[in-house]
């Protein structure tokens, strides 16, 4: 029992990303601490205000979230201050008495600042990665220079695919053998198969996505007519919302498809599973993708999915419950057509079952907990192999990198001399009665 005891974490989850903002990062985060707080460790999560969100709350099963009073600046991410951020985090760190630092998503400003204070105080951390990047583009650049700089003093890397794996240590140098390949999973107790198939001759296809670029949303302008004008029984349902949506309703209009095309916007992720429930094929279009939970939240539904071949999608699903194709229209029209003369051999309760057995979050955590242990494990570095760490990022972006971290480490020594550790009252710890069983 002493040893099990030993093994409790105190975590500290920061991200941009997270509720009541909707997405497979912020699922990811949330489920992942309900499972760590069942399995005894203590979780705390610390993002953004999200509109008159701000301050301490606490979520389901003693979830505490700390909404730090920034607002975000683009694309729900908090404007960079490099520094400005250190004092509460450096509060929360103490208070909370953590003892390991998980940062999420590479486009996260807050993960990347908060990951670099906590190595600056001597913290083990650990981050994962949930997207894939290119490596010629000005953003994907840039963004690569920036997470070589985070992942240089990183003790562990979390990928949620092997095709993930691969893009992340060749962006950012790692070695392989310091970054894990563990998969998102399902809430298979929420996302289940309706009691009764929808009947009739019409089959639906739903597409729930945010309207973006990146999501394919312009490969749909053009899948959706020519799909139906080959199947008049077929209707699409779209939920989600984004800069893309005016393409989607223009050619809705253009197409004379009003009473064939639904378009439902934002669909609040309680409310996902009744819109999967009353289609048949799942389509998703994405044109980069590290792991597609959407995927995994219809096909617990019993929907068949058709998807692009991209990133790590090929690595979700058995070929048998999933359709694949390039991200091309004519070649997803043939996928469509595939999905659709198979449809009568799925069973949606057998693959619901499937699914329960492959992807469980209560696996996922016991999984990131061995990373954790790993990470605690690592031996401390002096600054000097920290700061030969960041040299070795290019010659003008080490040198950059090891100014910024000595800054860093200046100003953490003015803090402990203005509020010293002791000064800060910690938070004492209790447990919520929990369910036996």
């Amino acid at each position: 029992m002493g040893e099990q005891k030993e093994r409790r974490h105190r975590i500290l989850m920061v991200s941009d990303f997270f509720y009541p903002n909707f997405g497979g990062v912020e699922n990811h985060i949330y489920y992942l601490s309900q499972c760590l707080l069942k399995l005894g460790h203590k979780v705390v999560v610390v993002t953004h205000a999200y509109g008159n969100r701000s301050g301490v709350r606490y979520m389901t099963g003693g979830l505490k979230v700390y909404y730090l009073p920034w607002k975000p600046f683009l694309m729900q991410n908090t404007l960079p201050t490099f520094y400005g951020t250190l004092p509460i985090i450096r509060t929360i760190l103490i208070r909370e008495k953590i003892s390991l630092v998980h940062g999420h998503q590479a486009f996260s400003t807050l993960c990347h600042e908060a990951l670099m204070h906590a190595r600056t105080m001597g913290y083990k951390v650990v981050f994962t990665d949930h997207s894939l990047y290119g490596f010629a583009d000005v953003g994907s650049i840039h963004m690569n220079k920036v997470l070589q700089f985070t992942l240089s003093d990183v003790n562990q890397t979390i990928c949620v695919s092997h095709t993930s794996k691969e893009n992340t240590v060749l962006r950012s140098g790692l070695p392989p053998e310091k970054v894990f390949v563990i998969p998102n999973a399902v809430d298979t107790a929420m996302f289940k198969p309706a009691a009764k198939r929808p009947r009739g001759n019409e089959i639906v296809i739903v597409v729930i996505s945010r309207l973006v670029y990146r999501k394919g949303a312009d490969l749909l302008v053009e899948v959706i007519p020519e799909v139906c004008r080959l199947y008049p029984y077929v209707r699409f349902i779209i939920g989600g919302d984004g800069p893309k949506r005016v393409r989607l309703e223009e050619m809705r209009e253009k197409h004379f498809l009003q009473d064939r095309v639904e378009m439902l916007g934002a669909v609040p992720h309680a409310q996902v599973r009744s819109v999967l429930i009353s289609g048949h094929i799942f389509l998703n279009s994405s044109l980069t993708e590290a792991f597609c939970i959407a995927i995994l939240e219809a096909a617990s539904c019993g929907l068949l999915t058709v998807s692009t071949r991209v990133g790590g999608v090929p690595e979700v699903l058995p070929d048998d419950i999933i359709v694949l194709a390039k991200p091309d229209p004519s070649h997803m029209v043939q996928a469509i057509k595939k999905a659709i003369s198979i449809l009568p051999m799925i069973d949606p309760q057998v693959m619901h079952n499937r699914m329960k057995e492959l992807y469980d979050w209560h696996d996922v955590a016991k999984r990131t907990e061995i990373v954790y242990d790993c990470a605690l494990n690592c031996a401390n570095q002096s600054l000097l192999q920290r700061l030969s760490r960041y040299l070795s990022c290019g010659a003008w972006a080490g040198k950059l990198f090891c100014f910024v971290m000595i800054i860093d480490l200046l100003l953490w020594h003015l803090l402990q001399l203005w509020q010293p550790a002791e000064d800060i009252e910690e938070v004492p710890d209790f447990t919520l009665p929990c369910d036996e069983g």
